[in-house]
């Protein structure tokens, strides 16, 4: 029995390795194109309110309505964000990426496996 641990043990330490690194690459992108695609909708927030002041100083709409504006317009990128959030979770899932929580689960069904490949041996 402690010959068949032995054997399994690089195993377990090797999957362990593998899902971290793949873990760790995912993540990396996805965060790298949700910062993309954060930072647009935030450029075009930041040349919407330019627009806005420029046009308060050229008295062609009053403060009151440029401050509604301004307003508008973040609560628009509050709920662009939410839907940015809501695609990426769709595409991880069309394309089989798992989630952290998958990854998550699957740390701990690894960390449960070492525990008994450990109580095994002993």
């Amino acid at each position: 029995m402690e010959n068949v641990v032995e054997q399994v043990k690089p195993q377990v330490e090797q999957a362990k390795e593998t899902v971290a690194e793949e873990q760790s690459k995912v993540q990396e992108s996805l965060h790298r194109v949700v910062l993309a695609a954060l930072g647009s909708v935030g450029l075009v927030q930041d040349e919407v309110e330019n627009f806005i002041n420029k046009a308060v100083e050229r008295g062609q709409i009053a403060e009151k309505e440029a401050r509604k504006t301004v307003h508008e317009v973040t609560e628009k990128r509050k709920g662009t964000e939410k839907e940015v959030d809501k695609r990426f979770e769709e595409m991880l899932t069309k394309l089989n990426i798992p989630s952290k929580n998958d990854i998550n689960a699957l740390n701990e069904k690894i960390a449960d496996l070492t525990k008994k490949v450990e109580n095994l041996k002993n």
